[in-house]
């Protein structure tokens, strides 16, 4: 047995000598699974609203939320059926130890990428920023000015040591459950409060009609359609987090179900924003809706409804990071100690993987600026493979026998679409670089 298949517990077993504890429930693994889902990529779905046009936008937000519940079936499905409890597993045994390695960098690419992007937007949320010579203060700033302790510096530290790592010390999934619950929330609110600004600006007629469908002038404009596709991939990409939840449920069918109620409740709440947000803000949205709502505060309620809508945001990244840093951490750990002890039981390897990983995320987020082009790169690579490359691989490599005709035809279209998407996007943003520089 692989040791990425050797663990047949949670993500981190062992962490206790009690009794096992009781599996947890349907809406517990919907919460966390929501919480995995709605991180940074909400932000930039009016964008893709923008780019696409409200029609193929929904679209594709529905088409990659039912092509993501496949990916998971097949995931699932796979895993009971052979002697894995993990991703990197599933690929071991349908691809051997290249398959276990590619899986383990690209969760490692992935998670690292959104929790450095979670911080620099707390940051940005709380201290601001000066993308190209604009000063943006944060909530902190606008309201207590500008003083040494609310710089950026300062502000993520203090929200590293006193939130995020009380948070990131749990060693089990279903620990998270009530923070889990309460950031879902926080995306509701953040929904909520959008869609009441963006109908009180439609009846006070201070909207423009949104954009239906794309508007195609040239060749480029055709091709600027499929940078918008990774957006939303990494914008439903979880599967990282499919095993550490699904082996704490009781069976198998309610990881299933609790997936399908996520996907409906996430696609939701995706496709409201960002139809609620290109209302508000039109053309003018840009990558990052938060700067728009920072622009937009024409009297007191409306500074005091974008302030609760940016520290929601906030507040909700928060509680997300811990889930990225679950999976991030337990990759690590098997890809560098992969014949050593559990890591729940070695706690000097679990409390040195930890604070290096918030270590390096704080030092990234206060030295990049902006990495959106980075996000974008990484949706068209690492989180399109997780999402859909590797489990249409794995249900069309069949190792176990278990494929249907339906299950090989889903997996070959769903690899050939992220395979061509992904290359014209990648191609697209190498081109859209090169011109830049040149002009």
């Amino acid at each position: 047995m692989s040791p990425a298949a050797g663990v047949k517990a949670p993500l981190l077993p062992g962490s206790s000598k009690s009794a096992p504890a009781k599996p947890p429930s349907v809406s517990g693994a919907v919460f966390n699974v929501s919480t995995s889902i709605i991180g940074a990529g909400i932000m930039s779905i009016p964008a893709t609203l923008k780019v696409l046009g409200v029609v193929p936008a929904f679209v594709m937000i529905v088409v990659i939320a039912w092509l993501a519940d496949i990916s998971v079936e097949f995931l699932m499905r796979y895993t009971h059926a052979g002697d894995t409890t993990t991703y990197a597993g599933v690929m071991r045994e349908s691809f051997g130890r290249v398959g276990s390695i590619l899986v383990q960098i690209c969760v490692m690419i992935t998670n690292l990428g959104c929790l450095i992007i979670f911080l620099i937007i707390i940051g940005d949320v709380l201290s601001g920023n000066q993308p190209e010579g604009s000063v943006h203060l944060g909530v902190l700033q606008q309201w207590f000015g500008i003083h040494w302790w609310n710089t950026r510096a300062f502000a993520l530290l203090f929200t590293l040591i006193f939130v995020l790592l009380p948070l990131v010390v749990f060693k089990r999934v279903e620990s998270l459950r009530f923070s889990s619950a309460i950031s879902v929330f926080l995306a509701v609110v953040f929904v909520g409060i959008s869609s009441f600004m963006a109908i009180m600006a439609l009846l006070e007629g201070k909207t423009n009609s949104p954009r239906m469908v794309p508007e195609l002038d040239n060749k480029a404009a055709f091709f600027d359609l499929f940078t918008a596709v990774p957006v939303i991939v990494t914008a439903f990409t979880f599967h990282f987090n499919v095993h550490p939840i699904g082996f704490e449920m009781d069976k198998p069918s309610d990881m299933i179900s609790a997936v399908r109620i996520s996907m409906v409740l996430c696609a939701a709440i995706y496709f409201a924003i960002g139809l609620f947000g290109y209302l508000l803000f039109g053309d003018s949205i840009m990558a990052d809706i938060l700067v728009n709502f920072d622009q937009n505060s024409g009297s007191t309620i409306g500074s005091v409804l974008n302030d609760i809508v940016r520290l929601s945001y906030a507040l909700h990244l928060m509680l997300v990071f811990p889930l990225l840093n679950f999976s991030l951490r337990a990759n690590i750990d098997e890809f560098l100690f992969p014949n050593k002890t559990l890591l729940a039981k070695d706690n000097t390897r679990f409390w040195s993987l930890t604070l290096v990983i918030l270590a390096f995320c704080y030092l990234a987020a206060i030295a990049i600026p902006n990495i959106w082009y980075f996000f974008q790169f990484m949706g068209s690579t690492s989180a399109v493979s997780l999402a859909f490359i590797f489990p249409g691989a794995i249900a069309l490599r069949d190792v176990w026998g278990i494929s249907t005709a339906r299950d090989r035809i889903l997996a070959a279209v769903m690899v050939v679409l992220a395979v061509v998407t992904s290359t014209i996007a990648i191609s697209s943003n190498i081109y859209s670089l090169i011109t830049e520089n040149q002009s």
